[in-house]
């Protein structure tokens, strides 16, 4: 039997990110959830492509039990938190990274997610692939120039174009 998976997109996030994790768990089975980053459940990809998702990130707070995996789906994931790093739904997603982390669940993500694993405090001393512009700021996990890094239970990819690499391995993970 697959794994249950939680997807967390932030808002907006990348399509062709999300929608590489989402196509490859469809075809092998692969049951998940995906909640916004957001006060509602609708979310628009960064090229402004209106989502409906399942639920909200404060509806996957307190439920993490439910999930054997994560999957952080990045976007504009930086600079729109640094804008709203206060607001409930940015609070609830740190606090969601940190328990997924805590209980050594599957932590999948690209671009800023080993960034952001290590900004809940979690992942530390994992090797994480993450997008060159963040890469100094990662701090407990460490950051590489490697198109994905599969350290333990951490999958992550430099960006969606390297999702390729790794989704393969991710898939025989959750199933």
């Amino acid at each position: 039997m697959s794994k249950n998976v939680a997807v967390v997109a932030v808002n907006p996030v990348n399509g062709m990110g999300l929608f590489q994790y989402l196509e490859a768990f469809h075809e092998h089975q692969i049951s998940f959830k995906v909640f916004a980053v957001a006060p509602s459940r609708e979310i628009r990809t960064n090229s402004g492509m209106a989502l409906t998702v399942d639920g909200v990130i404060a509806d996957l707070k307190g439920h993490e039990n439910e999930f054997d995996a994560l999957v952080f789906a990045c976007g504009d994931a930086i600079p729109v938190f640094a804008q709203h790093a206060s607001e409930p739904w940015n609070q609830d997603l740190m606090a969601v990274l940190k328990r997924f982390g805590e209980q050594d669940k599957l932590m999948i993500g690209h671009c800023a997610a080993g960034l952001m694993f290590g900004m809940a405090g979690v992942g530390t001393g994992r090797k994480v692939a993450v997008h060159p512009m963040v890469k100094a700021l990662v701090q407990g996990p460490v950051a590489t120039d490697a198109p994905s890094e599969i350290d333990g239970n951490y999958f992550t990819a430099q960006q969606e174009h390297a999702i390729p690499t790794m989704i393969d391995r991710v898939v025989e993970a959750l199933q």
